[in-house]
């Protein structure tokens, strides 16, 4: 199948997906418009994948979740293999560690190469863990035999893959491999590729196996000038990812992040002779560290959307597994309060929270101290309120 000249990406999946629904092709889920498609054979392709001494080779293989890669990591299970496979929209963390049950038959196997068997069968890992990936087997939409791929056009993939590079899990030379139905093997115009685009080193189809030999450099890390915060914001490893290069004195900067932001909660210099209005509060109100007699148990979260609710703080919170005591929410003032049980816990919570955005926005977070013994009353807070004057680093 020839694509069209002068089209986009999209074109390309759109053409994909009609035609192998109109050739009867596609195998369930159906329709496979807006998947990695699944086709009829998807098995077969995958058990030709024993035929590549690199997956011979392999100890720890990374599968994706789609449907037509379920062979695949049967296969891997059934060879005794490490299988590790993300976790869907990368929600709650990178990877899953698939682990069948001591003395699994075939068809407990064969459960746990399915979506059902990722949740009921598999543990976490985490950053820290030594993961080595030997090989990386991905879907497609769209292939070329020089090895330049269009997923579906939410980027997992390709994120995924930056997010192993910068946290050790592949090297330049680990292999990525893709299984396809011979029509998803088409011409790719060189021009759509884009530098954090994922390139394959072999294709895998019903009837071939082909080693395309790509020489494009594959992704070097996570190009954070390509993130949103609207994604920062839905995925809680990548801020834990952004804290730590952070850290290391990288450019986390992200695509739509206002580059006057000075991080810490800081605000840029006021211009001689400027005057705030009375009405007019202040952008955020950022936070403090600790008292001088021990860390404080509340978490200030400042620089808050305008138009933030308190729904989707709550929401984040739950995401990266922060959820406070109780919250004291202070919209106008575009911050809020997070109490917790003991200093520890706030403290655990401030690293979990680094590099969150809400909306647009990336907000300020650290810890708080309070000035008096006076504390919330039904949900308010009294005043003297807790001390949120900078002080900790903020992404």
């Amino acid at each position: 199948m020839e694509p069209r000249t002068g089209i986009s990406k999209q074109d390309i999946r759109e053409q994909i997906w009609d035609y192998m629904e109109s050739q009867n092709l596609a195998d369930f889920p159906r329709p496979v418009h807006h998947r990695i498609p699944n086709f009829k054979g998807s098995y077969l392709a995958c058990q030709n994948i024993r035929d590549l001494d690199v997956f011979a080779r392999t100890r720890e293989v990374k599968v994706d979740p789609d449907k037509p890669l379920e062979g695949v990591r049967l296969l891997a299970l059934q060879s005794k293999k490490t299988l590790l496979v993300p976790t869907p929209r990368l929600r709650t963390g990178l990877f899953n560690k698939i682990t069948p049950p001591p003395g699994a038959t075939k068809d407990i196997l064969r459960k746990c190469a399915t979506s059902q068997g990722v949740r009921n069968y598999s543990t976490p890992v985490g950053l820290d863990s030594r993961v080595l990936v030997d090989l990386v087997v991905v879907g497609s939409v769209a292939v070329s035999e020089k090895g330049w791929r269009i997923g579906k056009g939410e980027g997992y993939a390709d994120l995924e893959y930056a997010m192993m590079v910068s946290m050790g899990a592949v090297t330049p030379g680990t292999p990525v491999v893709t299984i396809v139905h011979d029509c998803q093997v088409i011409d790719i115009p060189e021009a759509l590729l884009e530098d954090h685009d994922l390139t394959v080193d072999y294709i895998v189809t019903p009837t071939r196996v082909v080693a395309t030999g790509c020489e494009r450099p594959k992704p070097a890390g996570i190009l954070w000038s390509k993130i949103s915060c609207e994604v920062m914001g839905r995925i809680p490893i990548l801020r834990s990812l952004r804290y730590r290069e952070k850290q290391a004195g990288k450019d986390v900067a992200l695509r739509d992040e206002p580059r006057g932001l000075l991080g810490a909660g800081s605000r840029p210099p006021a211009r001689p002779g400027a005057v705030r209005g009375p009405r007019d509060p202040p952008p955020s109100e950022p936070c403090s560290a600790q008292g001088e007699d021990g860390p404080a148990d509340t978490v200030c979260i400042g620089n808050l959307p305008r138009d933030a609710r308190v729904s989707e703080l709550k929401r984040a919170l739950r995401e990266v597994g922060a959820v406070p005591e109780r919250l004291t929410w202070q919209g106008p003032r575009r911050r809020a309060l997070l109490h917790y049980q003991a200093p520890a816990s706030a403290l655990q919570a401030v690293s979990r929270l680094q590099g969150l955005c809400l909306g647009a926005a990336s907000v300020t977070v650290a810890l708080a101290r309070q000035q008096t013994g006076r504390d919330l009353v039904g949900g308010h807070m009294e005043d003297p309120q807790p001390d949120c004057r900078p002080a900790v680093a903020d992404l």
